[in-house]
């Protein structure tokens, strides 16, 4: 027995006790007479003593010898602490050590292993088994795990039934790149990892699974950025025999469980948005309603007034930033730059001020008079105090743009809470996008969404004015999950294929083993997949999904620790019939 306790659980209770403990070497404080060591595991710290008056000279001698990490197991009594702390449970207690057993030597770290280190962020991706023992990267990871636990006993208890599906798939167009595996036993031809496992779930309604629901991973080849990794988790659910609103009421409901359970907030009834409505306020399908700011459209006021730039644009649009009108000229000129950066591409950026004297006044005075400027501020609905920020250009570019400086003042002004939480619904997507480039309509969910029953007769005549009937969950500025009620029908689904550009062969080898699967009685039938990673991280107050992900890749894709993706040997390369031909 390696231990009788963990360095979590003793108290004051244990006087007098003799136990076993084992763990980790965090701290040593060796004063010649006396030395003492924190011992850590994943349950926590436990101080140890050795006192020359009641240790032998043998044994003070082994604790000397003893190294940051090293792994130990000691036995030895539980006695009161003279000096208590207060900041850990084990804290009015220690270990008297009456035998050393050193398990395992280590090296020093190539980073303190604290709640703050310092090791940079690369250093301890490469290290990530040693990150792992310090506590905020445990204490995420046991969180992970207990929202795991929630959703799956909330399913569970809806009748849900956990099924696994394939992970070696075959290639479809989903919208990001496949991640391909090749086939010894095949040569020539490769399976794909699965971007979601969408037909599998449709092919178990057909198959009478009525409830499905799996935490699976799913696989996408794309940019990643702090919220996306290569590999990453969804809650994948199905149901049949549904409409949109059930699927919304169970989700909904799942959502609520885990924000309660998770933080005491209660909700009622989550707000709903459209998608349209979404764009016009925000700039995006994601809104964060945690705060303000909602978009003004100037259009009608600024034009005619010979500013060039405004008399140009598409669309000239702008935000109230409450407070803020005692902004300096410096702090403006940054927020210009800001914009202006490429990521953002604005080409720059209008002003204008109520100030707390009452004092009207912006960046184009020149070009508006005081009626002009008295009637743009009481557009936005201003105060005194308000500072107003405007863009102007191409309409779809300049919400977007809006939408960044939108989210930047937010997380600059404080607005955007972590222990804050505004979920909502967003629905009525668009059912196709037209891609100028191709010349074709592109699925703006996937090709399997059906659209609205009252816009069907639209994919005759006007197929882009086409509505989803699909539905975003949205929390907090970020998409959390989505779904759509699915195609069942054959003949819908292969009209879709028809507008989506898949001749009846193209649409037979990639999707023929659904559409046969509809000719055998397939129920109506629809579901929702949240990012399970990214839930977990924004009801832990953060939205770095990275951070929750036990050996997570970096922004190039890499896993630095084991050094992966690599080149394989030339045997195996021949053995797959592969020959490799890469671009200089």
């Amino acid at each position: 027995m390696f231990r009788s306790h963990t360095n979590g659980e003793l108290s004051l209770k244990n006087l007098n006790e003799e136990v076993t403990l084992s763990g980790w070497v965090q701290t040593i404080r060796d004063k010649g007479f006396m030395i003492w060591i924190d011992l850590r595991d994943r349950y926590g710290i436990t101080q140890l003593v050795f006192d020359q008056d009641r240790s032998s000279a043998e044994l003070m001698e082994e604790a000397k010898k003893l190294g940051r990490e090293f792994v130990i197991q000691v036995t030895g009594k539980v006695i009161e602490r003279v000096s208590k702390n207060p900041n850990i449970p084990t804290g009015e207690i220690e270990i008297l050590v009456e035998k050393l057993t050193v398990l395992n030597e280590s090296q020093l770290p190539p980073f303190t292993i604290e709640d703050e280190t310092d090791g940079g962020e690369e250093l301890r991706m490469k290290y990530r088994y040693l990150d792992i023992r310090r506590n905020p990267v445990k204490e995420k990871l046991i969180f992970r795990h207990k929202m795991a636990q929630k959703v799956r006993n909330y399913l569970s208890d809806e009748g849900f039934i956990e099924v696994e599906t394939p992970v070696l798939i075959k290639s479809t167009p989903e919208g990001a790149r496949d991640f391909v595996v090749p086939s010894r036993m095949n040569p020539g031809q490769f399976y794909a990892l699965p971007q979601s496992p969408q037909t599998f779930k449709q092919l178990l309604m057909v198959g009478g699974m009525d409830k499905y629901f799996q935490i699976v991973k799913c696989f996408r080849d794309e940019d990643l950025r702090a919220d996306r990794q290569p590999e990453f988790t969804q809650i994948d659910c199905e149901m049949a025999f549904v409409e949109q609103e059930d699927i919304m009421n169970v989700f909904e409901g799942m959502t609520k469980t885990l924000i309660k359970d998770i933080t005491g907030q209660e909700f009622g009834d989550f707000p709903r948005m459209t998608f349209a409505d979404a764009m016009k306020k925000y700039g995006n399908d994601k809104p964060d309603i945690r705060f303000g700011m909602e978009f003004v459209e100037l259009n009608e006021l600024v034009k005619g007034k010979d500013f060039k730039i405004f008399d140009d644009a598409e669309l000239v649009v702008g935000i109230n930033v409450e407070g803020c009108a005692d902004y300096t000229r410096k702090q403006i000129d940054e927020l210009v730059d800001w914009v202006k950066r490429p990521q953002i591409g604005a080409s720059g950026m209008v002003w204008a001020k109520f100030q707390n004297d009452g004092v009207k006044t912006s960046s184009v005075n020149k070009f508006y008079n005081e009626e002009d400027l008295s009637k743009i501020i009481e557009k936005f609905g201003a105060k005194e105090g308000d500072l107003m920020l405007i863009l102007s250009g191409n309409e779809n570019k300049v919400r977007a743009q809006l939408s960044a400086l939108r989210m930047e003042l937010g997380n600059r002004l404080g607005l955007r809470k972590g222990d804050v939480f505004a979920p909502l619904w967003v629905v009525d997507f668009p059912l196709l996008e037209f891609d100028e480039e191709s010349g074709r309509y592109h699925a703006m969910h996937h090709p399997f969404t059906s659209p609205k029953p009252v816009d069907i007769h639209l994919l005759e005549t006007d197929p882009g004015k086409a509505r989803a009937n699909a539905y975003d969950m949205v929390l907090n500025g970020n998409e959390i999950g989505g779904g759509s009620i699915r195609i069942f029908d054959k003949d819908l689904q292969s009209k879709m294929f028809d507008l989506l550009g898949f001749t009846k062969e193209e649409a037979e080898a990639q999707f023929g083993f659904l559409m046969n699967a509809f000719k055998y009685g397939a129920p109506p039938h629809g579901g929702l997949a949240f990012g399970f990673d990214r839930l977990v991280a924004i009801l832990d107050g953060n939205e770095v999904i990275r951070d929750y992900i036990a050996f997570p890749k970096n922004n190039s894709g890499r896993d630095v620790m084991i050094d992966a993706p690599a080149s394989i040997a030339d045997a195996q390369l021949d053995e797959l019939e592969i020959q490799l031909n890469l671009k200089a």
